[in-house]
This record gives C-alpha cells, structure tokens and sequence, in this order.
C-alpha cells in the first residue's frame, strides 16, 4: 500500500473523530504540537504529512499503522487465526469494540474457541453493505446487563457466536426475533433490534429492562448498527 493512500486513510480517520464530536482541529493540534493551519491543511488535502510527522499524530490518537491499511490487503499476507486442520474452526473471542472492525487485530483477541465446521457452513449470511472483506464469525461475551436484559435467552458471562455476515434485520427463522450485537455509544449491546423512523429501537426481551432508542446518524442505515446476528449462545454451568 502507498504512503498516499496511508495518509489518505489517516484523513479519513480523523475526520470521521472530528464528526463523531470526539476531536477538533485545535485539540490535534495542541495533541501534536503542530500549527492549527497545518493541521486544517492536511485535512483540507492541502498538504501532507511527513513520516514524523505522521508518527506523532498516529502516537497522541492511539493509533497504528494497520489502522490504515485496507484489511483486504492485510489478509492476502497473513492471518491471526490459528489454522485448524480437524472438523473444527477456531473463532476468535475479541473485545467489544474490535466487533467492529473488518480486521481483528491480535492485541484485541482474547481467546480461540472452536465450533464445528459443518454447524458454520449451515449458516445463512444475509449481508447489507460491503462486508465481504469481514472476518465472518467472532465471539463475544455478554455482560451482566446485556445477560439479565436477555434473559432467558442470555445470562451473564455467557459466550455468544457473533455472525457478521448477517446484518439484515429479516427474520432468520420465521416468527422468531433475530438477536444481534449492535452498537450503542461507543460500546456494543445485544438485543433485539427494530427501526422506528430514523431511531434504531434496541429491545430486551426481559420486561424489568428498559427499551432504549438511539437515533440513527445522518447517511447511516439501521444495518450499519448491526454487528451481527448472535447464531449461537454458550453458557458455562
């Protein structure tokens, strides 16, 4: 991948953080110790950073390099699953936030659990957007509230097999509710998942937990709230 298409991917990146409210041209350059109009130049594609200078502002916004390269380019090369070679498929146990992205880096796995190979291949993906490039099958853990808000059909702790192909809000199975990993904040949650207007309504299936509503961001969808259909729950007795 060119330094080019890097930088433009830093662009990308931090003018998405200006967007979300979480950054401003003035903190990056405060961040960075850069001149403000330098920064606005950059992201403005006025100018360019250096190799330093890159340096910097991938340092004081917690970012790496791999941040910015194409996943499907990372992919050809190497892979962070362990190859298995039985009847089974190692998927990967991750941390919340790295449900959401195409690449699972290695610093945000947590564990290698297996599932057999013929029950994935079962799976029906149903795909809206460009997902193709995803890591298709993660795991996550539900935590206490998402556990209780579920329940029965979650308890805390329990492991959950997270299909990132299938982010469509048509019912797997007829006349059953579709659980799913989705968005909330800057974290994820599980539950069911509905459309009213333009808020995504995020429902528990345990009465004593509240329904919660958040809106739907200009030029997003439902769907791209949507992790992925929960496929499979494990539950340690």
């Amino acid at each position: 991948m060119k330094f080019k298409n890097l930088q433009e991917n830093l662009r990308k990146t931090l003018t998405d953080r200006i967007g979300e409210g979480g950054l401003t041209g003035l903190q990056l350059a405060e961040q960075t110790g850069f001149k403000q109009a330098h920064i606005s130049n950059f992201l403005n594609r006025k100018r360019g950073l250096s190799v330093p200078g890159m340096d910097k502002v991938l340092n004081v916004q917690r970012l790496s390099v791999l941040d910015l390269v194409d996943p499907s380019e990372i992919n050809k090369r190497a892979s962070i699953v362990p190859p298995s070679e039985d009847d089974f498929e190692n998927v990967l146990l991750v941390e919340g936030r790295a449900a959401v992205k195409p690449l699972i880096l290695s610093m945000k796995v947590k564990d290698a659990l297996k599932f057999k190979k013929s029950f994935l291949r079962k799976l029906r993906p149903e795909m809206e957007g460009d997902r193709e490039q995803w890591e298709r099958f993660i795991v996550l853990r539900a935590d206490a509230r998402d556990g209780m808000s579920m329940y029965p059909r979650l308890l805390p702790g329990a492991t959950v097999l997270i299909d990132r192909h299938y982010n469509s809000l048509k019912p797997y199975r007829k006349n059953e509710s579709n659980m799913y990993a989705a968005l909330k904040a800057n974290a994820f949650t599980m539950k069911y998942v509905e459309v009213a207007g333009n808020h995504l309504v995020l429902r528990p299936h345990n009465p004593a937990y509240p329904v919660e509503i958040q809106q739907i961001e200009k030029g997003k969808t439902a769907t791209d709230y949507i992790i992925g259909r929960i496929c499979y729950v494990g539950i340690e007795t």
